[in-house]
């Protein structure tokens, strides 16, 4: 029990090479703080589906990291050697989400530092952050409204493309006309606008508007980018 306290210790700052004991500590202890990140991932995650590959990769990198900064931590030749390596390593996957390249540079961060054994610090790291991801989902920080697709159908008498400029002016905080189209055998006129709704503005408002407009023939709003809680 010592032994295990010992390494926690004082930062465990190592002089020399480190010993069996101490890499098995900072795998250990890397891949229990990897599992913590990648449960507040999965909790915080706001998308359809998260990949299982993903949450495995972002342990396994924490524990082969730490290993990696046992071998280059007293040898900058190595180090700068492993890293060129590792430099060439392309993900076969584009990453989409933003907030995954974080996870994985926390992930990273967090096996170089268990493996530099910093123990107290990869401890505190994970724990800061951790709660710190955990209340930007929470507050849902910086939210704000996706662009929307939004089709209008009027008939071909009333085909006029400034028709709907100054309830877009009035509801979205940007709009631009994208296509204009000839439907019901060319009897109607079907707009396609990019827009960007107004944090105050409902959708029902928007479509009631529009529909007062234009004989109260289909109207649509499709969102781009959607994700689910």
């Amino acid at each position: 029990m010592d032994q295990i306290i010992n390494l926690f210790s004082s930062n465990a700052h190592v002089t020399g090479a480190p010993t069996m004991g101490m890499s098995i500590a900072a795998m250990a202890l890397a891949a229990v703080l990897s599992l913590v990140i990648t449960k507040v991932y999965q909790v915080t995650f706001t998308g359809e589906r998260y990949s299982q590959s993903f949450v495995h990769t972002i342990v396994m990198m924490s524990v082969v990291v730490s290993v990696v900064m046992n071998v280059v931590s007293d040898n900058a030749g190595v180090a700068f050697g492993l890293f060129a390596i590792f430099s060439l390593i392309r993900f076969r996957s584009a990453v989409t989400d933003a907030k995954d390249i974080a996870y994985i540079f926390f992930g990273l961060c967090v096996g170089m530092t268990a493996g530099l054994f910093k123990f107290e610090l990869a401890i505190l790291l994970t724990a800061v952050t951790c709660i710190l991801f955990y209340l930007l989902y929470k507050f849902n920080y910086g939210q704000g409204k996706d662009t929307q697709i939004l089709k209008v159908q009027v008939p071909e008498n009333l085909n006029h493309e400034n028709l709907f400029d100054d309830i877009l002016q009035e509801k979205t905080v940007s709009f631009q006309l994208r296509e204009v189209e000839t439907t019901n055998l060319g009897t109607m006129i079907q707009y396609t606008f990019a827009i960007r709704s107004k944090t105050e503005t409902r959708d029902r408002d928007l479509l009631d508007a529009i529909r007062e407009r234009n004989a109260n023939l289909k109207v649509s709003i499709a969102y781009l980018g959607v994700k689910m809680n």
